[in-house]
């Protein structure tokens, strides 16, 4: 199990890492953060509203099960959002160089940064 500070690290060694958070969705506060150019504080704030509209349109439809992720693609950027399973109400945030990172493998090595994250 990794602790907050080298789970950040960690996704910070993923190529084309800008920043990264982990947020708590419930207040919209950031826990931990690395990396700059993103207002990580706004960002924790906006995003928490994301999760929580779309976990609120999930239980208006019946949809059962949980978020897996949720990506935004910029022109030059993604952002993954990804909800711990084992930490409720807590999600990991990386903004990502489109043109330095391969999706796929961030994706990948987000799930697992996450699944061995301890809080």
């Amino acid at each position: 199990m990794a602790d907050i500070e080298n789970s950040l690290n960690e996704v910070m060694s993923i190529d084309g890492a800008i920043c990264t958070s982990l947020v708590d969705y419930t207040s919209g506060m950031v826990l931990g953060e690395k990396g700059a150019g993103v207002d990580m504080e706004l960002a924790a704030a906006g995003n928490s509203q994301v999760v929580k509209a779309k976990l609120e349109t999930m239980r208006s439809l019946g949809i059962e099960g949980n978020i897996e992720d949720i990506l935004i693609t910029l022109d030059d950027q993604y952002h993954i959002i990804r909800p711990m399973a084992s930490q409720k109400g807590l999600f990991l945030y990386i903004v990502l160089n489109k043109a330095k990172s391969n999706l796929a493998l961030a994706r990948r090595k987000v799930q697992n940064i996450e699944e061995s994250l301890e809080v």
